[in-house]
């Protein structure tokens, strides 16, 4: 049964985001939603519940179909309330009183504690405020849910959970997914549209397959549009060839024959179309400065410890050696961003980013709560470091003074290296405040790119990245044979970058053969 039909769909919004659009929701579909930053998801997704007209083509909906939207941002208005009445808020004012029982049901499927369904939305963190719009969305059983990147904030175990929670609903509820999660797509998905701004492709597949089937398509396409400008090309030389024999004979036969084979060749370039080819919202490069020491960070059994002293995990004798990709594993609160705090710290007590390390070396490190027997780095050491909330980017900052202000660039270069990093000349010198996530993630990893690091430690580097932007970074990563620690809870990322595997278990830093018995038991705890 369709649900949602869409025919010749079209949005432009200065340029085109997408255009001839043709697509059915029907009941059961889980339709993953991709595209790069910017290009349209969470225009469609607005087209689809009405908020928002479309440039040219219609939509057309079941009679009576209920929608439910997860937008990217909790609306303000929501933000006094508590997690129990913002669900509740969601229901009919007739059935407040008489269907509250649904958010309690609501709210156990999702796991809340008791202690939070009390506490307002603007107490919470970021995942719980997520949760608390799925949750005020799933709780009126609409007929289609539509979840614009709703794995943003939220840890690896609630990651896995609200992938139970969504493949657990009704059969008949329809899903559309707009994510860059590429393990959270193929888990939640059954079939992938690819938007694009003509030619959008879908596959009755999930994310993983439906991208190899969209890549051995856009090849195919290729290696067409090249067959066809080849012949073209081949009737227009004997078209040349022929229209000399005719002049030099007077053959009118020959002309009527050269203009056939022209026409034809005409016909080929007209009908001929090149593969299409995505337009990059910005590139993603790194570098390595190289360094001689084989080890370049020991941990001599430190103590990562809270701000007030207790003691989360000790780190036993552990070694960070070039070339290790290392992924840190560990619950939420476990110490994971704590131990990346520490290592920050005694690495860097250095005069100017970017300048190698002397004596950098830290023993009985105790600032941000690194204590105990000590984490020491070669004094060859260069560190590369981005957080989650890219917090050394100031909001009031533009991006051009981001650059300026630290490496010694001109201007001219400066707007050169902003601009290929997807930063347009108009944004460079507006407030840092004002840039979308992407932009603000590649500014960050252009700042690490200038600063010529041969160690990054990066925690959860993918964060706000579109998957282009997560793949380029992989591949930089490779490629340069970057020695890095990292926090993730992109699957995919840990999976095709690290090859150490550190857990932080019973409170001791351990080292496992790889992070999928962590996958798994993350969903079941």
């Amino acid at each position: 049964m369709s649900l949602i039909t869409i025919r010749n769909l079209g949005v432009t919004l200065g340029t085109p985001l997408f255009a001839g659009l043709n697509l059915s929701v029907n009941a059961a579909d889980r339709i993953g939603l991709v595209a790069a930053n910017g290009r349209g998801k969470s225009t469609l997704l607005a087209c689809l519940t009405g908020a928002l007209e479309a440039s040219e083509g219609e939509i057309i909906r079941a009679r009576g179909l209920t929608i439910g939207h997860v937008e990217q941002n909790i609306p303000p208005a929501l933000m006094g309330a508590t997690f129990h009445a913002a669900v509740l808020s969601a229901l009919p004012a007739d059935q407040a009183d008489s269907e509250s029982w649904r958010v309690d049901v609501m709210l156990e499927m999702m796991e809340v504690p008791e202690a939070l369904r009390a506490r307002r939305l603007s107490e919470l963190s970021g995942g719980w405020q997520r949760l608390a719009l799925i949750a005020r969305c799933a709780v009126g059983e609409p007929d289609v849910l539509l979840l614009d990147e709703p794995t943003n904030h939220l840890d690896l175990s609630r990651i896995v959970r609200l992938e139970a929670f969504l493949n657990g609903l009704p059969r008949e509820t329809a899903v559309v997914v707009a994510s860059h999660d590429r393990a959270f797509l193929d888990a939640t998905t059954n079939a992938t549209l690819f938007l694009r701004p003509e030619n959008a492709a879908v596959f009755a597949l999930p994310y993983g397959r439906a991208r190899a089937a969209l890549d051995a398509a856009d090849a195919a396409d290729e290696r067409r549009y090249q067959r066809d400008m080849k012949q073209a090309a081949q009737l227009r030389q004997q078209a040349a060839k022929l229209n000399n024999i005719g002049i030099n004979s007077g053959s009118d036969l020959l002309v009527v024959k050269t203009k056939q084979l022209k026409q034809r060749a005409e016909k080929l370039e007209e009908a001929a179309k090149p593969a299409h080819l995505e337009r990059s919202a910005g590139a993603i490069r790194l570098a390595n400065r190289g360094t001689h020491a084989k080890v370049l960070v020991t941990l001599e059994d430190a103590a990562i410890a809270t701000p007030d002293g207790s003691l989360l995990f000790r780190t036993g004798r552990q070694f960070i050696c070039q070339g290790d990709r290392i992924v840190l594993l560990g619950l939420n609160g476990a110490g994971k961003t704590r131990l990346v705090k520490a290592l920050r710290s005694a690495i860097a007590g250095a005069p100017a980013e970017g300048a190698p390390i002397k004596g950098a070396s830290a023993e009985g490190v105790s600032a941000e709560g690194g204590t105990g027997a000590g984490i020491k780095a070669t004094p060859s050491l260069v560190l590369g470091y981005g957080d989650q909330a890219l917090a050394d980017l100031a909001d009031a900052d533009t991006p051009l003074l981001s650059l300026t202000r630290r490496f010694a660039l001109s201007e001219q270069r400066a707007r050169a290296l902003l601009a290929g990093a997807g930063i347009a000349v108009e944004k460079q010198g507006q407030p840092l405040g004002r840039l979308s996530g992407g932009q603000k993630a590649r500014l960050g990893l252009l700042v690490l790119r200038l600063t010529e690091p041969n160690f990054y430690l990066l925690d959860e580097p993918t964060n706000h990245l579109d998957i282009e932007g997560q793949e380029a970074l992989e591949t930089e990563l490779m490629a340069h044979q970057a020695t890095c620690l990292f926090v993730s809870h992109d699957r995919s990322f840990v999976r095709a970058v690290a090859n150490r595997f550190w857990r932080i278990d019973r409170k001791r830093l351990v080292e496992v053969e790889d992070a999928e018995a962590f996958f798994a038991e993350a969903g079941a705890d």
